[in-house]
């Protein structure tokens, strides 16, 4: 069985909608532009519009978080705990700051400080499903499989679309040799992502617990045609307990 993935849901604040100075730029602008970039992956031009956004507003919170997240993304972790720091000084309620905090320490691994940050997101904000879920990825690293069950559970009670989380889950179950809940919920994750590679190869692993090896074969060739390279020691172990030679 594949570990859990350990993904995390980045939780950027949204466009402002604020009216633009007419022949000029302010705050809003480089911030709505920052925001534009970071959607397309160009992470460098979205950091230099966030700072020019603090640079004519250095209040603006939000600027810090989403900056935050673009230095975590390009794995300058230390400047985007900064900016999140920043952020919380600002404005001590953001939620966000917390959970995108607890992100950028779980990929420090420094899972015990990121758990902090998620339960402060929660207590601040009951029914945010992102912080659970990350929560439960952070209970993963730790191994704590029921803990983190328990949360992706909350999570997909208030988000139900959270494919991820479906994913993740399945792999604790699988952990605790619940293979038919498993399987249900690598389906539901395919059911809202049918291109999600690691589900279908964690379908494998549990059908193969199973002896379904036709099944479990079907989903290995599945995710290898969406460029997941599955592991030699699980294929050598399906074709043993198949007989197949493949």
């Amino acid at each position: 069985m594949k570990s859990a993935l350990s993904k995390t849901i980045w939780i950027m604040l949204p466009i402002v909608l604020f009216s633009l100075i007419s022949c000029g730029k302010n705050d809003a602008f480089y911030f709505n532009r920052g925001n534009d970039y970071s959607k397309r992956g160009q992470y460098d031009e979205a950091i230099s519009d966030f700072t020019k956004a603090l640079e004519l507003n250095p209040r603006l919170a939000e600027a810090y978080i989403n900056r935050g997240i673009d230095y975590a993304r390009e794995g300058k972790f230390d400047r985007a705990i900064l900016d999140f720091n920043k952020a919380l000084e600002l404005n001590p309620r953001l939620a966000e700051a917390y959970c995108n905090r607890g992100n950028t320490y779980l990929m420090k691994k420094q899972v015990d400080q990121a758990i902090s940050d998620y339960t402060k997101a929660i207590e601040l904000r009951p029914r945010y499903a992102e912080a659970y879920c990350n929560r439960g990825s952070a209970y993963d690293d730790k191994s704590q499989y029921d803990e983190a069950i328990s949360d992706f559970t909350r999570a997909l009670e208030l988000n139900p679309r959270l494919a991820d989380a479906y994913n993740t889950r399945g792999t604790d179950y699988a952990r605790e040799g619940k293979l038919d809940q498993a399987i249900l919920d690598f389906n539901k994750s395919l059911e809202l992502n049918e291109n999600m590679a690691e589900a279908y190869y964690n379908r494998a692993a549990a059908y193969c617990l199973k002896k379904e090896y036709e099944k479990s074969w079907k989903d290995v060739e599945k995710a290898q045609s969406l460029g997941l390279a599955i592991p030699p020691e699980f294929l050598n172990k399906l074709r043993e307990a198949s007989g197949r030679d493949k």
